[in-house]
């Protein structure tokens, strides 16, 4: 039984793995994930866009945050860039004109070089939408490509430079408070740490259930994409990400081919989620109005689960019932593009000091993200009438 451990996380996807980055540099840390290889779920499924107008306030705050790591990273964090320019264009109809205004009026705030596009430069900057479907657009020169793997790799690779342990095959069986700390039996053997980091994505709820902790609230909601090929053929690397205004469709340049997704939301149990045929035939009838291609075949199909709490913002910090416990959950598929400013931040929260000064003044508070918020309200005036 491994003992002296001050912060045992829970799941290495890449919300632990830039947690335990933070944390190794001043504590002693380890991270069991319960599969094979940290990243097999959700954050080896992104779509790898980042995106500094996606998500709501506090997800745009994060990913502006997170902007200037991934540009320089730390010197061997990764052999390879982190971000490779692609524009992104938020598409809309005559009917939708009024959420393209709407998106760059409060974007704009922490995305200054933000623009309105009519049809014919969209058109030009995408050449495969239809002229009688696109009315205008919302250009984000900045947009890049993420490669997901070396981010997560940088982290995990960073955080055993720093001392972490990473065990692995370490599905968590049962987990309870002692005077030692909290004691997490896992199918790799018995652990105490002082803390416990519940980053388990889909399964936060139910790792909080096993500890006794009260649940956030959390529904996991599969999201589908697929890689395709299309006729007539055309070299599509130079070719903007584009997104409905709506979120009823996206894709982008993959490989030489195009990525495509509905943009679903469907919510499911915790699982190892799987495409369905219906959600790819929709997004491919959603695209195929859009464009002037015919999709000619599906080369590649995969889900993941996106998991949200009610007010789409994650949940980072102490549990004020369970000592010791911190949620660090609900991303909700932006988990990879906040993954910087996120490490970052559950540090500081983690250790007791204040919301770093770069995202205090971008507007990010404790209290925006602490699992405290999503208590009844009753619960929350009965705290404030004991202290």
């Amino acid at each position: 039984m491994d003992t002296g451990v001050e912060f045992l996380i829970i799941g290495g996807g890449i919300a632990g793995a830039s947690a335990a980055y933070e944390l190794a540099a001043n504590a002693r840390v380890m991270i069991l994930e319960r599969e094979s290889q940290p990243g097999y779920h959700s954050t080896g499924r992104s779509a790898a866009v980042f995106t500094e107008i996606y998500g709501n306030v506090v997800i745009r705050a994060l990913t502006v945050a997170s902007a200037d790591f991934f540009l320089d990273p730390p010197q061997g964090f990764s052999d390879h860039p982190l971000l490779s320019p692609r524009p992104l264009i938020m598409i809309g109809r005559h009917d939708q004109r009024g959420r393209v205004e709407q998106l760059h009026e409060v974007a704009v705030q922490l995305v200054p070089n933000l623009r309105i596009i009519e049809r014919e430069e969209v058109l030009k900057l995408s050449p495969i939408l239809r002229a009688d479907y696109v009315a205008c657009g919302l250009l984000e020169p900045n947009s890049s490509d993420m490669d997901v793997h070396a981010i997560h790799s940088g982290f995990l690779r960073g955080a055993r430079a720093r001392g972490a342990q990473i065990v692995s095959n370490a599905e968590v069986r049962d987990l309870q408070r002692s005077r030692e700390g909290w004691v997490v039996d896992t199918s790799a053997g018995k652990f105490v740490a002082r803390h416990v980091v519940n980053a388990a994505g889909a399964w936060a709820d139910a790792l909080a259930e096993l500890a006794g902790v009260r649940p956030i609230g959390l529904v996991p909601k599969r999201r589908t994409a697929f890689t395709f090929s299309f006729d007539p053929a055309a070299a599509v690397d130079p070719w903007p990400t584009v997104i409905d205004v709506s979120e009823q469709f996206y894709f982008k340049p993959e490989g030489g081919k195009l990525l495509g997704s509905p943009a679903d939301e469907t919510p499911s149990p915790p699982c190892d989620a799987q495409p369905e045929e219906l959600d790819i035939a929709i997004a491919i009838d959603r695209i195929s109005a859009a464009v002037n291609f015919d999709v000619k075949t599906v080369d590649s199909r995969w889900a993941g689960l996106r998991s949200f709490v009610h007010d789409k913002t994650p949940v980072v910090g102490f549990d004020d019932d369970a000592e010791g416990f911190f949620w660090l959950a609900a991303q909700g598929g932006y988990g990879i593009q906040t993954s910087a400013a996120m490490g970052r931040l559950a540090a500081a929260l983690a250790f007791g000091k204040n919301v770093p000064a770069d995202l205090s003044a971008l507007g990010i508070s404790a209290d925006l993200l602490s699992p405290s918020r999503l208590r009844p309200a009753h619960d929350q005036q009965k705290t404030r009438s004991i202290n």
